[in-house]
């Protein structure tokens, strides 16, 4: 009996930070990766196999709003209505829940009712992904899934990011004055387990909504003990009472056969590696 092909994968937003990776990780486990260019024809003339859907915009959102609208539901409407596909993966975001404001620290899940103000302008971002969410999960036949990514993180020169800046510092200097406050608290994930995550959901074809999370907060002065009990001097520009963001659970994700590290786990073991010491 002939041995069945690995599935093909298209991976839209190649070049970026989340995308880069995940097409290099699929590659290396034997898959046929088509990373189209922005604007490439064969996008609807070909088939496209299993989708993770990695364009977007983050830093520049506001700056480029129609950029954005179009990256986050224009594409994605043309492809679920015109393209060739298996199943389609849509990275969206947690920021979704930064609506519901503190939220009493009780945790919300992927059917959270979420709070979206078009009055607001930073809603810009949340209205586009939320739109984005309601395609694939109205609008796809059940062949798509939404993965909400928490804040990702890497070392690797040109991550993006507060704490992927912070990490590349620290592989340069030992002594640190970070531009943020103490109380700022954030779900961290890294994005090696954000690839495993989606490779995951493409894999068992996944429906519905999947917080890419770790389902631990953590605040920047917690960060910063970590580093300086490695020897790093770490200053904060700004004190201030710690946030109590509404956490995202994971259980969806544990499902999937997914559990990612705690971000300070991982950066201790960082901290204490031969690379950093060979840096220092």
């Amino acid at each position: 009996m002939a041995p069945v092909p690995a599935p093909s994968y298209t991976v839209l937003g190649a070049e970026g930070f989340v995308g880069r990776r995940l097409a290099s990780s699929l590659r290396a486990g034997g898959h046929a990766v088509y990373a189209p260019q922005r604007g490439d024809p064969a996008l609807f003339a070909r088939a496209l196999g299993r989708v993770i859907y990695c364009a977007g915009l983050t830093a520049d959102y506001a700056r480029r709003p129609f950029d954005t609208v179009q990256a986050h539901v224009g594409l994605l409407a043309r492809i679920l209505q015109e393209a060739d596909f298996e199943h389609l993966v849509y990275l969206s975001s947690t920021r979704l829940y930064d609506s519901l404001g503190e939220h009493g620290g009780v945790p919300v899940d992927e059917d959270t009712a979420l709070l979206l103000n078009p009055h607001e302008a930073r809603h810009l971002y949340d209205l586009s992904k939320a739109l984005g969410e309601n395609l694939c999960l109205h609008a796809a036949g059940g062949r798509a899934a939404v993965a909400r990514l928490a804040c990702v993180y890497d070392w690797a020169p040109g991550a993006p990011g507060f704490l992927s800046e912070w990490l590349q510092r620290a592989m340069r200097e030992k002594d640190l004055h970070l531009d943020s406050s103490g109380g700022v608290v954030r779900d961290y994930i890294h994005l090696d387990d954000v690839v495993a995550a989606l490779a995951a959901m493409a894999a068992q074809r996944s429906t519905g909504v999947v917080n890419v999370a770790s389902g631990e907060q953590v605040s920047n002065a917690e960060l910063a003990q970590v580093f300086r009990r490695h020897g790093w001097s770490v200053s904060l520009a700004r004190d201030s009472a710690r946030a109590h963001p509404a956490p995202c659970t994971v259980e969806r994700l544990a499902q999937l056969g997914v559990a990612p590290r705690r971000v300070r786990a991982v950066i201790e073991h960082c901290l204490g590696g031969e690379a950093w010491r060979a840096a220092h």
